[in-house]
């Protein structure tokens, strides 16, 4: 990650201290395997010992400055006397556009980043770490202002020489702990939310890069660990299989049994009665073998000579094999179900089936179509010329496809199923309630984050590609026609979501269906406004916001998101004048400002649980106008919901929201 990016996270975040723990350590003493609840600085005060991050090793001394991310096992051993400093602290996001923060933080987060840092001037950092450790010790709460006071100041400080020395912090690579966490839990009750809750990241953004290096989940994998285990156990021991349940993570047997089944294909008792050996047609445990829990190995020891140290993370053996071992898996179901659908269509049924090296997502050709020859059709323009930030490009006139790292809505919309797009895209909040048959969404591929996975991208062999990060479209032009349609760029955004829908139908030449759903939303809107009639009276104002740990966040009258466009624009209700002048699409308020900025309704989106409730129970927020007069319309939740997103369906969807707020508060 470019330090640039690192700095500009930090300014995104508010920052809770945890604890700062003062510690000193006798000779040859040592603390192992902690495991860190939170993300954290360790400030080697005096003394000279070893310290280990997952088993990476360094030599520090005094002044030497480590860092590493939440659920990082830490084990320190004093070769003399060793006095540190331990500062623990969380950070939140706290801009309300999460969509461009959550892609920084894919490119890398400098919360889980593990480094052991040699500062040039030591000084300037030691004074802010003494006196963050005697402020902590006072406890009273307005010692704990001037801690975090320092403690920014501490940051400015680190952020400062790490820019003077050059230096360009790198992430640490997220599935090898995850690997590590898992290979070492394995017999708990564990789940992705938990897993990725140890390590301090989303569990979507976990579950992508997995399957990206590893082509398969945290919990498949998990699964096939505790499978191994299991083989172990089974030929090794004489337990029970209850007992080899309750120890590789299983509450019961029966529970399993069921899931050795599912990895190897046979039942427990019969692999133990086979001593261990599957017959020659079970090649799933040889696939297997590429993630079997390896044997821990001497790691690396760094020494530090005034040089900064960085962890990059090194690929494990098993991640190639294991690659092999799926693109093997891959290939041969590709050829049983090449064979099975060869089978089971006659020479008959041929003319009416799709032929067999038509590619996924190319509709069938109509028998009629056939009849008539195809003069016609070769009249046809094969290409048009399409306007783009980057240019002209020459697109396929009727692409069959399509991939894209943003508008799977629209594109479905449009009555387009991409062949793949970006994994966030697969679980976007409209999904439950758009009607879109799971068969539909089966044919779509992920190809995980920014930019997408290149290799799974060009095995597909899309006619067109769309890209909405600007980085991204170099890549994607050496594997085909790439559109470049920016999704974050103000641009994009004061244009308004009905433009943004205009502009990816342009793309396919396909306006015209465009402009007929937005007549029926608009349509459905202006009845809408009917409804509503009345509920914000003349001379009223309404207003938009989202709480943070530290802050509040008022959504402009043009340029907001989460659902500020369906209540300005769509239904047509009047901000406040405030809201009218808000140049970046929203502004950052302190709680003690919300009087000034709240109107006569208030919008609250729901996206942070804590930081919400704990406003809405305030003496502060009670006392509002709209508050009092029970003027208040939540919606949203914290994880994703249709608000987020400014697809059609997420459109359609924001709107009955809304109006069903509007309409039951009346009631």
């Amino acid at each position: 990650m470019k330090l640039d990016n690192h700095i500009r996270l930090w300014n995104q975040v508010y920052i809770e201290l945890i604890d700062i723990r003062d510690k000193e350590m006798e000779r040859l003493e040592e603390l192992r395997d902690y495991r860190l609840p939170a993300s954290s600085f360790l400030y080697i005060k005096r003394g000279i010992g070893q310290i280990c991050l997952d088993r990476v090793c360094h030599r520090v001394r005094s002044h030497h400055l480590v860092h590493c991310g939440k659920g990082t096992s830490l084990t320190i051993t004093a070769e003399e006397e060793l006095a540190y400093c331990l500062i623990l602290y969380r950070a939140s996001p706290s801009a309300p556009d999460r969509s461009e923060i959550a892609r920084l933080m894919e490119e890398g987060n400098p919360f889980q980043f593990r480094y052991v840092f040699a500062p040039r001037y030591p000084m300037l950092l030691s004074d802010k770490v003494e006196r963050m450790c005697r402020e902590w010790r006072e406890a009273t709460e307005l010692s704990k202002v001037q801690v975090k006071s320092l403690f920014y100041q501490f940051i400015y400080e680190l952020l400062w020489q790490l820019h003077q020395q050059q230096v360009e912090p790198v992430k640490p690579d997220m599935v090898a702990e995850a690997v590590r966490y898992i290979q070492e839990h394995y017999n708990r009750p564990l789940t992705l939310d938990a897993i990725a809750k140890a390590l301090d990241y989303s569990s979507g953004h976990l579950s992508r890069l997995f399957k990206l290096k590893l082509h398969t989940s945290p919990i498949h994998f998990l699964g096939q660990v505790r499978a191994l285990r299991t083989m172990q156990l089974l030929v090794e021991t004489e337990a029970t299989l209850q007992e080899i349940a309750e120890a590789v993570g299983f509450p019961d047997a029966h529970s399993l049994s069921r899931s050795f089944k599912k990895y190897t294909g046979v039942a427990p008792t019969y692999y133990r009665q086979c001593g261990g050996r599957l017959s020659e047609n079970q090649d799933l445990p040889t696939a297997m073998q590429g993630i079997a829990v390896s044997r821990i190995s001497e790691l690396p020891y760094t020494d530090i000579e005034n040089h900064y140290q960085m962890m990059t993370g090194r690929e494990l053996d098993m991640q190639k094999r294991s690659k092999i071992a799926a693109m093997t898996t891959v290939l041969g179901l590709t050829l049983l179900m090449g064979a099975c659908s060869n089978s089971i269509n006659s020479p008959a049924d041929s003319a009416a089936q799709p032929s067999a090296s038509a590619k996924s997502g190319e509709p069938a050709t109509s028998p009629s179509a056939s009849a008539t020859g195809g003069q016609e059709q070769e009249e046809q323009p094969t290409t048009r010329t399409i306007s783009t930030p980057k240019g002209d490009v020459v697109v396929p006139a009727n692409p069959q496809r399509v991939a894209a790292d943003q508008y799977m809505g629209h594109l479905l919309k449009l009555g387009i199923v991409p062949i793949g797009v970006r994994t966030f895209m697969l679980d976007e909040g409209w999904m439950a309630g758009a009607g879109i048959e799971k068969e539909t969404l089966a044919k779509i591929e992920d190809l995980g984050g920014f930019p997408m996975n290149l290799e799974k991208l060009t095995s597909l062999e899309p006619d067109l590609i769309i890209g909405s990060v600007e980085d991204s479209i170099e890549q994607y032009e050496k594997i085909g026609t790439t559109v470049f349609l920016p999704y974050w760029t103000p641009e994009m955004s004061t244009a308004g979501p009905l433009e943004k829908f205009r502009s990816v139908s342009d793309i396919f030449g396909k306006r015209e269906e465009a402009e007929q759903w937005i007549a029926d939303y608009e349509k459905k809107a202006a009845e809408a406004r009917e409804q509503i009639k009345g509920i914000v009276k003349e001379g009223e104002t309404v207003s938009v916001v989202q709480f943070a740990d530290k802050a509040a966040f008022v959504l402009a009258a043009e340029g907001g998101n989460y659902g500020s466009s369906t209540i300005y624009g769509t239904l047509q209700l009047p901000p406040t004048d405030i809201a009218k002048n808000m140049k970046a699409g929203f502004e950052s308020i302190s709680a003690e400002m919300l009087p000034e900025y709240m109107g006569d309704h208030i919008f609250v989106y729901y996206g942070a649980k804590e930081a919400t409730d704990k406003m809405m129970d305030s003496k502060l927020w009670k006392g509002l106008p709209a508050v009092q007069n029970n003027r208040v319309y939540v919606f949203g939740n914290e994880y994703y919901d249709e608000f987020v997103m400014e697809d059609p369906y997420s459109l359609e969807q924001q709107l009955d929201t809304i109006v069903g707020l509007l309409l039951n508060n009346k009631q």
